[in-house]
């Protein structure tokens, strides 16, 4: 989990979505992510984490519902959702912590 502390370790925040390709409401978050990545350009990061590929990670955060959204900023959860968001809401909350 070394990887992990240096991903969340940033002074922007980070977007993380844990999600798997088999469950619809995480891969319908998808084009939302590409979006939100866009608008914020190098003032934030999206990171997609799939739960079936990093399970001990997603054991040690308490993942239950997918997607599960958490923004991240100096190595620190700042807020953390499961289920679908709206890219706008989601732009608003990474400005909120830029």
């Amino acid at each position: 989990m070394s990887k992990f502390g240096d991903l969340i370790d940033a002074n922007i925040p980070i977007l993380l979505i844990f999600y798997t390709d088999w469950n619809y409401p995480s891969t319908q978050m998808h084009p939302v992510l590409r979006d939100v990545a866009a608008a914020m350009g190098d003032t934030g990061k999206v990171v997609k984490i799939d739960v079936d590929k990093n399970p001990k990670l997603a054991e040690a955060l308490r993942i239950k519902g997918l997607p599960t959204l958490m923004i991240y900023k100096s190595g620190e959860m700042v807020w953390r959702q499961s289920g679908e968001q709206d890219a706008n809401t989601l732009i608003g909350l990474m400005k909120d912590f830029v």
